[in-house]
């Protein structure tokens, strides 16, 4: 095993699009982080990933924040508290449904994923999403500005080490985190979502061309769950030898 880096940083998105909440350790279950991105809000007439409504088309879910209140027991979901940008609390519920609604003249219904079937949450392409602190120094140097690594909603972000920074060499290949082991299935395909601050929740779309000029709109890699386990931030993150 190679070591590559450490964990920086683990963040769990428990709402499609909302922010989320920043962990010191996290269970990785079959699915990807335990309670990872389990409600959505989607429209019934469409399909597929095209059926959820997110920041690409309301920026302003992204000023709302998701976590967890209690601990997951068995297949069992906790309770999420919700803090609108004024600070106003909600559960999952129709209060919450009623103040979505308005940024949308299209009907919203909402949904949990009480499943561990990674097919069956609100994620795009992959279970779990990795990025280096690394490449995101070297977009700011193609893109000529500070960035947030929040805008590219990781749910691991590793702290690089020695050559171990360039995610293709890790396509095809498995890490083992903690006592969990990931095996990485493909780089991430960037869309708009990457143009909006996570604060001000400004676009800039010429963060997004830089990305698809420089990069082939890659930015990160997305990993499948080999192994469940636990991961903490500071763990080692090694590669296997090929």
């Amino acid at each position: 095993m190679l070591r590559i880096g450490v964990i920086s940083a683990i963040n769990r998105y428990p709402v499609k699009s909302f922010a989320g909440e920043s962990l010191d350790a996290c269970k990785i279950d079959t699915y990807g982080l335990e309670g990872d991105r389990c409600h959505a809000f989607f429209d019934e007439t469409k399909e597929g990933w095209d059926s959820f409504f997110t920041a690409r088309d309301i920026p302003d879910m992204l000023s709302y924040k998701a976590k967890y209140i209690g601990d997951f027991t068995g297949s069992g979901i906790p309770r999420l508290k919700i803090t609108s940008p004024e600070g106003r609390d909600f559960g999952w519920d129709d209060d919450l449904l009623t103040e979505m609604q308005r940024n949308s003249k299209k009907k919203m219904l909402m949904r949990s994923y009480q499943t561990q079937n990674p097919d069956l949450k609100a994620v795009d392409e992959g279970s779990i999403l990795i990025i280096t602190d690394t490449s995101l120094r070297l977009l700011e140097e193609i893109w000529g500005k500070q960035l947030d690594e929040r805008r590219f909603r990781a749910n691991i972000v590793v702290k690089a080490e020695g050559s171990g920074y360039s995610e293709k060499d890790w396509i095809g290949k498995r890490l083992s985190i903690g006592s969990a082991q990931l095996y990485v299935d493909k780089y991430c395909d960037r869309c708009s979502m990457v143009t909006l601050d996570p604060d001000t929740l400004e676009r800039d779309g010429s963060l997004l061309r830089k990305i698809n000029e420089e990069m082939n709109l890659n930015f990160g890699v997305y990993a499948s769950v080999e192994k469940t386990g636990v991961i903490h931030a500071g763990d080692q993150v090694r590669l296997e030898s090929p």
